[in-house]
C-alpha cells in the first residue's frame, strides 16, 4: 500500500528542481520559503535564517518521545551547481518526468533527498507519529561552494540550533551500487577525504618574449604542475575502505589481501566493478585545475599562478602537503584557497544498526558497507561541533544507471521508484533510530 509520503515525494522533488538555486549565480531564498511553507502545512514550525541577503537555510526540530536521548540531525542542501540548458535533453530546471525518471539539476545532488526529508517529515506530523529521539531537520544554503553561507555559518553563528545533537546524516552515501545482476552494495559514508585547495604562485624575471630567460615564471609553474599532475600517491587503506573491500570480497567468494601494495592491486582485480568505484579513495590526490599568467604574447611575465585541487585521506594530510612541497620548484610557493578537515566516524552503534536494518528491510539483496566519500559535504561543519556524521540517503538505483557520472553532470535524473524507496527507508529509520 502506497503511503501519502510515497505518493507526494515525486511532486515535491519536481517542485524543488524548478527553483533555480544555482550557486553562485542565484540564491536559495525562494526555495527556502517554499520548504518552510510545506513544513507549516503539516504543522511543523521552522526558522528561516539568512546568513547574507538571499542565502537562506531552514531549520526545524521535531520532538521525540525520549528527551534524554541525543538528537539526530538530518541535513540536505538547497543549492545546486549551474547547468547549461543547451547541453541537456530536457531543460535542467523544468522538473520533467520521462522514461520513469525525474530529470533536472539537483535530481540526485541533492533535491531528491530534500524531497524525501520533506515527505517523511510531513507524513510523521500528519499521522501523529513521533520518533524515539528529537529530529533536527536542516535545509541548507551554499553546500556547493563550501558552506560558508550555510552549514559553516550556522555552526559558528547559531550553534544553539544544534544543541543536544549527537549524530547526523546527510548526503554522501546510502545509494545502491550493483555488484552483479541481483545484489547491491549500499555504501554508508562514515569518512570523508579532506580538502586542500591551493593556489601556486611562480615568480621569475620578466622580459621580452624573444629573449632567453632561465627564470621564466610560466615555465617553472608549468613544470611544477606537470610533476603534481603526473604524481601517483601510494595506497593508504583507511579502515572504512578496508572494511568495504573485505565485505565485497566475501560477497564474491574470495578474500581481500592487504599484505602489501602488490597484493592489494591483485585483490582489486577480483572485485569487478567495485575496483573502479573504490579507486578514488585508495590514496591522496592532487590535480591542477586552473592556470593564469601573462598579458601579451611577446612578454614573459614575472608572475604566474595556478590552482590545484588536493584531497587527503583521514590521517594523511601531512603526507599530501610534504609531497606537494617536494614537487614544487624553488620559485613556486603555495597558499590556501580552501582548507577543510578529513573526517572518520566509527561504523558502529544504534544509528548504524538502524540504517543497515532499514536498507535490508526494503532490499533483501542489499548489503550495507562502510564508505569513504572522495569529496566533502556539510558534515565537516557539524563534525566540528562534536557531532558524529554519516552519509545516508536510502536510494535504490537501476543497475544500468551510472550514478556517479550524473553528479554535476548533464542530464542528471533520479528514478521515480528510487524516490519512493527513499521515503520507505527514511520512514523506517526515523521511527527506529
Amino acid at each position: 500500500m502506497t503511503t501519502p509520503a510515497e505518493a507526494e515525494v515525486v511532486d515535491l522533488c519536481a517542485e524543488l528542481i524548478r527553483f533555480d538555486t544555482s550557486n553562485p549565480t542565484s540564491d536559495e531564498r525562494a526555495c527556502a520559503e517554499w520548504v518552510q511553507a510545506k513544513l507549516a502545512e503539516a504543522g511543523i514550525d521552522s526558522e528561516l535564517i539568512e546568513s547574507a541577503p538571499g542565502r537562506a537555510s531552514v531549520i526545524a526540530r521535531i520532538a521525540g518521545t525520549d528527551p534524554s536521548r541525543g538528537a539526530l540531525l538530518v541535513h540536505g542542501h538547497l543549492d545546486v551547481v549551474p547547468a547549461d540548458p543547451h547541453e541537456w535533453q530536457v531543460h535542467p530546471f523544468a522538473g520533467e518526468i520521462r522514461d520513469g525518471y525525474l530529470w533536472g539539476r539537483g535530481a540526485i545532488d541533492m533535491k531528491d533527498t530534500v524531497a524525501v526529508m520533506l515527505a517523511t517529515a510531513r507524513h510523521l506530523a500528519r499521522t501523529g507519529l513521533r520518533p524515539p529521539r528529537d529530529l533536527v531537520l536542516a535545509f541548507l544554503a551554499d553546500e556547493e561552494a563550501g558552506g560558508r553561507f550555510g552549514a559553516h555559518w550556522l555552526a559558528e553563528h547559531r550553534p544553539e540550533l544544534f544543541e543536544g545533537v549527537t549524530e547526523a546524516i546527510g548526503e554522501g552515501g546510502g545509494f545502491s551500487f550493483a555488484i552483479d545482476d541481483t545484489r547491491r552494495l549500499y555504501p554508508i559514508e562514515n569518512a570523508q577525504r579532506g580538502m586542500a585547495w591551493m593556489e601556486l604562485t611562480a615568480t621569475g624575471r620578466a622580459g621580452h618574449g624573444s629573449s632567453p630567460n632561465d627564470e621564466n615564471a610560466v615555465t617553472d609553474l608549468a613544470e611544477s604542475l606537470t610533476r603534481i599532475g603526473r604524481h601517483t600517491f601510494p595506497v593508504r587503506l583507511i579502515e572504512p575502505v578496508r572494511a568495504l573491500l573485505a565485505e565485497t570480497a566475501r560477497l564474491y567468494g574470495t578474500e581481500f589481501d592487504d599484505t602489501d601494495q602488490a597484493s592489494i592491486e591483485a585483490s582489486l582485480d577480483e572485485l569487478g566493478p567495485v575496483k573502479d568505484f573504490i579507486q578514488v579513495v585508495l590514496r591522496n590526490s592532487a590535480n591542477p585545475t586552473m592556470v593564469s599568467g601573462g598579458y601579451q604574447t611577446n612578454v614573459i611575465p614575472g608572475r604566474a599562478t595556478a590552482r590545484v585541487d588536493g584531497r587527503f585521506l583521514p590521517g594523511h594530510e601531512q603526507e599530501l602537503l610534504d609531497t606537494i612541497d617536494a614537487l614544487l620548484l624553488p620559485s613556486v610557493t603555495r597558499a590556501w584557497v580552501n582548507h577543510d578537515i578529513a573526517l572518520e566516524t566509527p561504523f558502529e552503534g544504534p544509528l548504524v544498526d538502524a540504517m543497515c536494518a532499514a536498507v535490508r528491510a526494503e532490499d533483501p539483496d542489499g548489503h550495507p558497507v562502510p564508505y569513504c566519500n572522495p569529496g566533502g559535504t556539510d558534515a565537516k561543519a557539524f563534525t566540528k561541533l562534536g557531532i558524529r556524521a554519516y552519509g545516508f540517503k536510502g536510494l535504490r538505483l537501476p543497475h544500468d544507471l551510472d550514478y556517479g557520472r550524473l553528479f554535476h553532470g548533464v542530464d542528471e535524473r533520479v528514478p521515480l521508484e528510487g524516490l519512493r524507496f527513499g521515503v520507505r527507508v527514511m520512514t523506517r529509520l526515523w521511527r527506529s533510530c
